[in-house]
């Protein structure tokens, strides 16, 4: 984002219309990194599904997954780029014949999250498993990631 200043009184004035669109393209900007696309359909879901948590130990990044009422056939799990952590998957919507609907809170749809981890991992020792509708994953350190302790001679 850049900063301009606006000065009313200058000899060339700005044209308010392009400050008033840029404007709206950095709120919706901002909207969208949030996880709220003002563009798309209110039903579809946002970049902060799933809600995650990541945390690493000497050996390993973890990664814990909510996807409540999923199967494993509707996801895909990726590593790219020796850092890079993709969940893609669809959550599929409730077919109800005959129902009204009242309320209508959960999304359905498709849904992405890349996630650039903390350290590079070994993508072929990487283990994933989804029980109660949580997946986590497990993601091994490369040797050169890990932290290695040093130990320092006196004279």
């Amino acid at each position: 984002m850049y900063l301009t200043r606006w000065e009313p009184f200058a000899t060339t004035v700005p044209d308010v219309w392009e400050e008033m669109n840029r404007l709206q393209r950095e709120v919706n900007r901002l909207f969208r990194d949030l996880g709220f696309d003002l563009l798309e359909s209110p039903w579809r879901l946002t970049a902060l599904y799933p809600p995650l948590n990541i945390w690493e130990d000497e050996g390993a990044v973890y990664v814990e997954a909510e996807l409540p009422g999923m199967s494993l056939d509707d996801l895909e799990i990726f590593v790219t780029g020796h850092n890079q952590l993709t969940i893609r998957g669809e959550r599929k919507a409730p077919e109800i014949e005959g129902a009204t609907w009242h309320r209508r809170e959960r999304a359905f749809g498709t849904f992405s999250r890349v996630i650039t981890l903390p350290v590079d991992v070994d993508a072929d020792k990487v283990e994933a498993t989804f029980h109660n509708g949580v997946l986590r994953i497990v993601l091994p350190k490369t040797a050169a990631s890990r932290t290695r302790k040093i130990a320092v001679k006196a004279e």
